[in-house]
Order: structure tokens, then C-alpha cells, then sequence
């Protein structure tokens, strides 16, 4: 069988498009390309705009997923139900029902553990601009649907009003607003989860943020699933290209040559890019860090790895086994972002379904006795089955599913639905549910029950999150119940199925026709 996983050359991400619908498999340019043409694939386009074409536009306002189609995903594993007993419940048709399922957990070491309400938290709200104007919701959202919320990198560097003493932060109002949202909903389900790069380190993020705003989780970067380089940003201005280079930020076309200046006062260049630096790890230099951030008082030390090779895979996880982090996050590619490139993002890194079969055969591999950090994993889930999966394939060491772009949306769609309402331009497929926030949104009338006059504080776009964690914890419960699990940690290996052959191969879960093989023998013969 032949695949196609992935077409070069033309994507609505960047708003390229081919000329003909016959186009060369491997480049993506037309069958025939003509000498005349007038746009626009990547080529095309790139000719005029060069660097600007390598990211999804428009910049600040859209999320991107890659589009590549890997030989394996989760949706070659299918769920396995029964008709027999149950688990974690009394096995009393009356009693295991699916709203009795249990879908609480917790991460985290010893006593020091984050219950969360669902097994579900959000990706990395960093320094784009996107994330910033919808941190709000997804803050709030996030608190009173007892998930954790993470803080991304780069927040007080980016931060126009940030206040520095000697190139160290001493005071960032962005982050401030964005921790203080989200304690002042929390209700003891969930956690903020404020994350740490190269740049952060230098200038004493962590040491404001715990010492001054009272913050209780760091997370150490390594990268993630989008791309294998550090963050970057679209900057729209020439004055705040020069600020963030002034504070040790990568600012490329670099602001301060005459050249960069006359080309964009003659209107040439347009925007600017902030990048971030590479990450070097060292176990050392790592163990170093994760007692220095235990010192400064954090109660929870977590790490986020992104889809890099094997033997990275293992050292995060050998790493975090040594140093005894609360949690470890592992990106798998295919995943979202703010802003990647678009062509890294479809063509680098370990897709998820393989990164996270991979990290379940490295956890056995640790020494007996080892301590084995709690695993979360993230890279492309949106659904209810997508959950189930992910925690089965890796039980019993995986604990939670990072959902990043499925979490924004929510935020968006309520702030807009706000905004519509408010102008009279309700779009059909919200209109016909009814013209006001309370019709609209299913579990309104529940919180307004709830928060009684602090409802009105709530913004919508939480109400939009709750509803949909809501629906997400739901559809769980009805998946486990079939599976008749009847909390999280019942769930095993056992629970799923693969279709393909190739898919029994990369992951280990038992081909469709093998599955159950031992006992069929047994009852078909007794």
C-alpha cells in the first residue's frame, strides 16, 4: 500500500495555493508551472516575502496544526467494551452506571499532589499575542473546571511595562494579571503552572514569580512537539523590535543595522521576529536546577519535553527519575502552536502515538525501585477518546493529556459569542440555540446557580471552557463505563485494540484478531 503523508508547496495555513490540481508529489509545485504565473504557492509567494512565508498567518490571531498524515496515530487503536463485571464499582447494574464513574486524579510527588477534576490540562499560553488577549478566559476557565493552566515562556520578557534591576526582573504586570486570574477563581482542583526557558532563567523569572506573585509550580522547558527550536514571536514595530533586543532577545531582521531601518521606514520589512535560544541540557546541570527551583520555594517542579529523538526521550525521563520532578510532560509532533514554522512543523520530530509507545518501554527499563515520575503527554488530542487512549496506551504512568489548540477554542468562541450578542451579528450556528449567553451556553444556568453575583465576573469565554471540559468529562465517563473501568486508575493496556498490524507493532497493544485470543480458546472449549 502506498501513502501520502503530506503535500508540500501549498497549505491554507500561510494562504499558499497551487495554480493546477496536478501538482509533483515530493515538491508540491504544478505538473506544468508557468513561465506568467500570478501566485501563489510557498515558492511563489516566498519569492516576494522570503522569511516571512516560512509561519501560518495571520500571526496573533489563529493557532496552527501540522496537516502531515503519519503511517500510525490513535486512530488506529480502538476502544475494547465488555458485557462482563466491572471495576472500581460493584458490579450491580444499578450502581455501575456511567455518571458514576470517577474521572479525578492527581500529579505531582509524596503529599505534594494536584487534583485535577478531569485528566486534562491546558497547552502553553506564552508570550503570543493570541494567548495574551485570551488568557482571561482560559484562566478562568481553566480554575472553575478544576484543570491545571500553563503559564508559557517569555511572559516578562515580553512584557512592555516589566520593570528590571540589573537586567533581573523585578516587577512584570502581565504575569501578575495572569497568576492572580487564575488563583483568584481556584478552588482546589487544578494549579497555574508557570513555565521556565533560557531567557526566563537569566532574568530571575522564577525568583519574582515565587517570591513576589506566590507562585507554587515551575516548569522547566526543553522544547516542544511543534518545532525543535526555541519560541518566537511576530513583532509589529520597529521600536518594539529595539525593546526586545535591548532585554538579550534574538531579533531577526536584526533592528539596529541602518539597512533593516531604511527598509522598513520605506514600508520593505514589515515585521520583525523575537526568537528564543536553544536549550542545552547537562543531567547536572539540570539536577542543579530543579533543587535550585525547590529552594526557592516551589512546591511543584515539573518538565516539558518536545518530540526529540529517542535518546533525548530517555534522558528526560532518566533525568526526572533521578531528580524526583513532580511531573513529565512529553510533546509529541503533529501537535499546535502560536506560531512554528510550518514546514518544522509537519516534518520534524517523533509523532505522538510512537513517542508515547516509546517512553512506556523506556519507564520499564528503569532500575528496579527507581522513582518514576508521574507522565502526561501532548501532541494533537482534542476528544473524549482521545483521552481514553492516551491513558490506557500508557498506563499506569501516564496521569493526564495536555490539550493545547481543543482549550483555546472554547475561549474564543465565548469571547466572540459575547461580542456578537452584544452587536447583533450572532453567527447561524449560535443563533439558532437562542440571543443571549444563558441560552446559548448549555452550563450557564449552572454557574449563575453557583457563583450567584460574582457570575456576572465570570467572561464567557470560561463558560464556553467549562462546558467543554464538561462534555469532555462526560464522554469519558461513557467510554470507561463500556470498558467497565470505573476510575482512572483501573484503566489498562488491556482497554484497547489495535486495528492494523502496523499499529500492533509501534504501540504493543494486542492486533484486533489476536486480542483475547488465550481466553476465547478457554471458553469456547469448556
Amino acid at each position: 500500500m502506498q501513502y501520502d503523508y503530506g503535500r508540500a508547496n501549498a497549505t491554507g495555513a500561510n494562504g499558499t495555493r497551487n495554480r493546477l490540481k496536478d501538482v509533483a508529489p515530493q515538491s508540491g509545485i504544478c505538473a506544468a508551472c508557468l513561465d506568467g504565473c500570478t501566485g501563489g504557492c510557498e515558492v511563489w509567494t516566498s519569492t516576494l516575502r522570503g522569511r516571512e512565508v516560512l509561519y501560518p498567518k495571520p500571526f496573533g490571531k489563529i493557532t496552527a496544526g501540522a496537516t502531515k498524515k503519519y503511517p500510525v496515530d490513535y486512530s488506529h487503536l480502538n476502544i475494547q467494551g465488555t458485557a462482563v463485571g466491572a471495576v472500581g464499582i460493584e458490579a450491580d447494574s444499578d450502581k455501575a452506571i456511567f455518571p458514576a464513574v470517577s474521572t479525578e486524579t492527581s500529579v505531582g510527588s509524596g503529599k505534594n499532589k494536584i487534583k485535577l477534576k478531569i485528566p486534562v490540562f491546558t497547552g502553553a499560553l506564552g508570550s503570543t499575542e493570541i494567548a495574551r488577549v485570551n488568557w482571561e478566559h482560559m484562566a478562568v476557565g481553566a480554575a472553575i473546571s478544576g484543570i491545571i493552566a500553563v503559564v508559557g515562556e517569555n511572559i516578562c520578557g515580553m512584557d512592555p511595562d516589566a520593570e528590571f534591576d540589573k537586567g533581573m526582573v523585578t516587577k512584570s504586570p502581565e504575569l501578575e494579571r495572569r497568576v492572580k486570574l487564575y488563583n483568584h477563581w481556584y478552588e482546589g482542583y487544578g494549579a497555574i503552572l508557570l513555565q521556565m526557558n533560557v531567557e526566563d532563567t537569566r532574568i530571575g523569572m522564577a525568583e519574582y514569580a515565587i517570591d513576589k506573585l506566590g507562585a507554587e509550580a515551575i516548569e522547566l522547558k526543553w522544547g516542544q512537539g511543534a518545532k525543535d527550536i526555541g519560541g518566537e514571536v511576530k513583532l509589529p514595530s520597529l521600536e518594539r523590535a529595539k525593546e526586545l533586543r535591548r532585554r538579550g532577545y534574538i531579533v531577526l531582521p536584526d533592528p539596529d543595522v541602518e539597512a533593516v531601518v531604511e527598509s522598513y521606514n520605506a514600508g520593505a520589512i514589515k515585521e520583525f521576529e523575537r526568537h528564543s535560544r536553544l536549550g542545552m541540557v547537562d543531567r547536572e546541570a539540570f539536577m542543579n536546577e530543579v533543587s535550585r527551583i525547590r529552594k526557592l520555594g516551589a512546591k511543584y517542579v515539573t518538565l516539558k519535553t518536545g518530540a526529540y529523538r529517542p535518546a533525548d526521550l530517555a534522558r528526560a525521563i532518566k533525568y526526572s527519575s533521578d531528580a524526583k520532578i513532580d511531573l513529565l510532560t512529553i510533546d509529541g509532533s503533529g501537535g499546535g502552536t502560536g506560531m512554528s514554522p510550518w514546514r518544522m512543523m509537519n516534518e520534524w520530530g517523533i509523532p505522538t502515538l510512537y513517542l508515547q509507545s516509546l517512553a512506556y518501554e523506556m519507564v520499564k527499563k528503569l532500575p528496579k525501585g527507581a522513582y518514576i515520575p508521574d507522565l502526561a503527554i501532548a501532541g494533537g488530542f482534542s476528544l473524549e477518546d482521545h483521552i481514553f487512549k492516551a491513558l490506557a496506551l500508557g498506563a499506569p504512568y501516564f496521569k493526564a493529556v495536555c490539550m493545547g489548540r481543543a482549550t483555546m477554542i472554547p475561549a474564543m468562541v465565548g469571547k466572540h459569542i459575547e461580542q456578537w450578542i452584544k452587536k447583533g451579528t450572532l453567527p447561524k450556528d449560535a443563533a439558532h440555540y437562542g440571543d443571549s449567553v444563558e441560552q446559548i451556553f448549555v452550563k450557564a444556568d449552572e454557574l449563575k446557580e453557583k457563583y450567584g453575583k460574582d457570575y456576572k465576573k465570570i467572561p464567557v469565554g470560561a463558560i464556553g471552557m467549562y462546558s467543554f471540559a464538561d462534555r469532555l468529562q462526560t464522554g469519558l465517563q461513557q467510554l470507561m463505563a463500556g470498558a467497565r473501568k470505573f476510575n482512572l486508575d483501573a484503566m489498562t493496556r488491556d482497554d484497547l485494540v489495535a486495528l492494523t498490524r502496523d499499529a500492533a507493532d509501534v504501540t504493543g497493544i494486542p492486533y484486533v484478531m489476536d486480542s483475547d485470543a488465550v481466553i476465547v480458546d478457554k471458553i469456547l472449549k469448556s
